[in-house]
């Protein structure tokens, strides 16, 4: 059997050392740039969503006028109004 040496042991150490300090390098100056680029993408999504979601809207709205001015040009009979009841008016006692 192989005994574990020192150096390899040191070198071990560099190693991750090397690694750790490398990541936190790259995390603290790409990261923010990755979370930026995100949220911006993120954002179009949203806007596009929205600019559909108003174009769905006003084209229902000029279909359902024009077809409400369609159907009152052709229904030239008033409406008739229901009458429901009487109003009454509650007054409230004091004791």
């Amino acid at each position: 059997m192989d005994a574990a040496s020192f150096g390899g042991f040191l070198r071990t150490l560099l190693i991750i050392a090397v690694l750790y300090y490398v990541f936190k390098f790259a995390m603290r100056y790409l990261f923010p740039i990755f979370v930026y680029k995100m949220a911006k993408k993120a954002g179009e999504g949203f806007q596009k969503q929205q600019q559909e979601f108003y174009q769905q809207q006003n084209t229902k709205t000029h279909s359902d006028s024009k077809y409400n001015q369609q159907q009152n040009k052709s229904e030239k009979v008033p409406r008739s109004t229901k009458v429901v009841g009487e109003y009454i008016d509650f007054e409230e006692i004091d004791k």
